[in-house]
């Protein structure tokens, strides 16, 4: 056998990629990530096979022709190794060899895919096949016994273990083709971690950080919440739920679990995934300081990002910012997470091979959305039942997940012994209601700017501003603040800043603020006014009340249905659940039965269940191993075009990337960040660096907010294409009103995202 090779030499470089060393060393990687879940012999199999067509004499004379261009060889080679893989046993396993550049396609359509490749160059396939027992001598005439047999009793967990072996796959031909070009003698790879060690780090830290604070009532039952995590950690792997109720101390008492359970059961690594990045940065930048240690290797990895860098269409810059969580303590948002598991592209599948064996921790699980709960909750069951993760619940407004068909009968640990005592225990407030007559928005003003401080939680963005401008125009400088998605997270983080500040030293301060302010943001209000919402963003808001117990009286929320506010379309079968429930001379939102009921009647009244809804559809197309079909829709006959309305999609639409240097502190730093901008425009491969300091100062707008006239205009391409459209990051020349963020119609509604 003459040489054959993988890749040309990286530019600058004399050494060749050879084809069997790059075989042998993908199938060795890819096994080292898949035993952990039981696929360690079909993912290694699949390594060696992934690039066996390399070895035509076509495809090698093309790569010695484009070598000093670095050009695309663009001769098929991945059809050969489908082949092999398909006829040897492992079925619908051998998509992972025929997607693992373009990504898996529906399995019922892929023999006649690489057999039509196949047909296509019969010369090809021949002269490959003559080299593949030199490359591959050991490969054995039979496959399918090395798949378990439960991965083929039921096809939901055959599916489930093909999108970890592709990942594995993918995540190891990666990392084997990019150890090549930089020169490295092996793959990079992050060693095992010593969750022993963390776990005493966590602790001690922890401690330092508590002591000198005196012991409140509120600081001894969130001890107490610390210490029954800690101790159910011990049990075994499987669903656990943390039901304390907001201000119990979540964050760290989740993070205690799950380094504690890790470290008891020799789990990979800690998955912590919330709904929104104001609480993925502020809940790395804890963990970051409890875990992170001067001269090593960093612990958490941060992983999120305004810009879709997923999106198919986004380019070679959106796959160089995949990361593939080779990090032992990830943060990361609940899109990043879950459309990551139900993708079909490498760029964004590398990562899913880490969620076996590992714990995953939901925070705020109740922001989960309704329509995509049984895949979601499916793929939860499947990766505790079959491969070995442990999922640890977090919410202070448990959602009644187990009267879904998807949870039914899945066992559970709750870590808190008492729930409804520890409820009663921390209870700090007391619900007033103002739903008929109708306030007005300039009504609840005027209530909460009697008040010596005040939260006002609304609904849209422009009913924020509303309130903020009818304060504006009244309150002293320094009192009235606004907090909303149309201003950059550092504007926001700043806006926090000095409202602590102000609550802190006793001095008057008004906030308003969208539902951005309720999960996990810690701030504490004597009286908070909450525009009528859905229970659990009601409950949420009252955890900014009296947060930490010092008054006696307990605060006081408001809840107010206001004749001139608006709300989000999706908000009005939930007010209607809620207003069922909850009000005067009903339940108060924080009594556990009545919530329980609420969510039952939620996933009753948007037919969750039904084989028709956009969840159950989805089901089916897993069921059907229709990896399209997940990702990006049913084809539609009439259109011949994916219908994307029924795909996984954690947000309907998900807005339009905008970066805001007009929102920055100082002069200077604005034009730092113009400056930023341009050279990512001009720049033929974006500096991911650039690109994650530009995030602070990146917001998302509402996909309506293009309909308006005019606002087209205002946003210019930065990266992803030269139009404005989803996936696409783009800088805002418009107006930014230094105290509310992009100013676009005053009329505009815009939910947040």
């Amino acid at each position: 056998m003459s040489s054959l090779w993988a890749h040309s030499p990286a530019p600058g470089r004399t050494r060749w990629h050879s084809l069997a060393e790059h075989l042998r060393s993908t199938a060795e990687l890819a096994r080292r990530f898949a035993v952990p879940f039981g696929g360690g012999d079909v993912a290694y199999w699949l390594g060696a096979l992934h690039d066996v067509g390399k070895a035509a004499c076509a495809w090698q004379d093309k790569l010695a022709a484009v070598a000093s261009t670095g050009g695309p060889v663009g001769i098929d080679h991945k059809s050969l190794g489908t082949r092999v893989a398909y006829d040897r046993g492992l079925g619908g396993f051998a998509g992972a060899v025929f997607g693992h550049h373009g990504g898996l396609i529906d399995t019922p359509s892929l023999r006649d895919a690489f057999r039509k490749r196949l047909a296509d160059a019969p010369g090809n396939v021949a002269s490959a096949e003559r080299e593949l027992p030199g490359l591959l001598p050991d490969l054995p005439g039979r496959l399918d016994h090395m798949v378990p047999a439960h991965w083929r009793a039921d096809p939901l967990v055959g599916e489930m273990a093909l999108r970890l072996c592709y990942s594995a796959l993918v995540d190891a031909d990666s990392l084997d083709t990019s150890a090549h070009f930089q020169g490295l003698a092996n793959p990079r790879v992050g060693p095992d971690v010593d969750f022993g060690h963390l776990y005493k780090l966590f602790e001690q830290r922890r401690s330092d950080a508590l002591a000198g604070r005196g012991g409140t009532p509120v600081g001894r039952l969130r001890e107490q919440v610390y210490a029954d995590c800690l101790s159910a950690a011990e049990r075994d792997r499987g669903v656990f739920r943390l039901g304390a109720p907001t201000g119990a101390g979540k964050t760290l008492a989740s993070g205690g679990f799950a380094l504690r359970h890790a470290e008891t059961h020799g789990l990979r690594r800690v998955i912590v995934a919330v709904p929104f990045l104001t609480i993925t940065e502020q809940n790395a930048a804890v963990y970051r300081r409890l875990l992170n240690e001067d001269g090593a290797e960093p612990v958490v990895l941060e992983h999120h990002s305004q810009a879709d860098f997923d999106d198919p269409e986004a380019g070679r810059w959106a796959r160089l910012a995949a990361e593939n969580w080779d990090a032992p303590f990830v943060v990361t948002t609940f899109v990043r997470l879950f459309e990551s598991l139900y993708a079909r592209k490498p760029s964004a599948m590398r990562r899913v091979h880490r969620l076996a064996n590992s714990v995953i921790v939901l925070d705020e699980v109740q922001a989960l959305p309704h329509a995509m709960l049984a895949p979601i909750l499916d793929g939860l069951r499947l990766l505790v039942r079959h491969f070995g993760a442990s999922v640890l619940l977090s919410s202070a407004t448990q959602p009644s997940f187990w009267a879904l068909d998807e949870f039914k009968g899945m066992p559970c640990t709750d870590l808190i012994h008492d729930t409804p005592k520890l409820v009663s225990d921390l209870r700090r407030v007391r619900y007033e209601w103002q739903l008929d007559p109708k306030p007005t928005l300039a009504g609840i003003a005027d209530q909460a700017a009697s008040e010596p401080a005040a939260l006002v939680v609304v609904n849209t963005t422009a009913d924020a501003k509303a309130v903020f401008d009818h304060w504006r125009a009244a309150a002293p400088d320094g009192v009235a603040w606004h907090l909303s998605t149309r201003m950059c997270p550092d504007h926001r983080r700043r806006v926090l800043e000095t409202v602590r500040a102000r609550l802190g030293r006793g001095e008057p301060v008004l906030l308003v603020a969208t539902q951005l302010i309720e999960a996990g943001v810690d701030v504490d209000f004597p009286v908070v006014f909450r525009a009528m919402a859905p229970a659990d963003s009601l409950l949420q808001a009252a955890g900014r009340a009296n947060r930490e117990g010092r008054m006696a009286e307990g605060g006081r929320v408001v809840v107010f249905a206001s004749e001139d506010g608006g709300q989000p379309p999706t908000y009005k079968t939930l007010v209607g659940c809620t207003g069922r429930q909850f009000g005067p001379d009903k339940a108060d939102p924080d009594d556990l039965t009545a919530l329980g009921r609420y969510y039952r009647n939620v996933y009753d009244l948007l037919n969750i269940a039904d084989s028709q809804h956009v969840g159950q559809r989805i089901q089916q197309a897993r069921r059907r191993w229709e990896f399209e079909t997940v990702a990006e829709g049913p084809m539609d006959a009439s259109t011949k075009r994916r219908d994307r309305k029924l795909a996984f999609r954690m947000i309907n639409d998900d807005g339009i990337s905008v970066v805001t240097p007009q929102g920055a502190e100082t002069p200077q730093l604005r034009r730092e960040l113009e400056q930023l901008v341009e050279d990512l425009r001009q720049a033929p491969v974006p500096d991911l660096a650039k690109l994650r300091r530009l995030q602070a100062f990146t917001t998302n707008l509402h996909p309506s907010a293009l309909r308006r006239p005019g606002v087209m205009a205002l946003m210019r391409p930065i990266l992803g294409g030269n139009e404005v459209r989803r996936g696409v990051l783009v800088e805002w020349v418009g107006e930014y009103d230094d105290a509310t963020g992009i100013n676009i119609d005053p009329n505009l509604e815009q939910f947040l995202l």
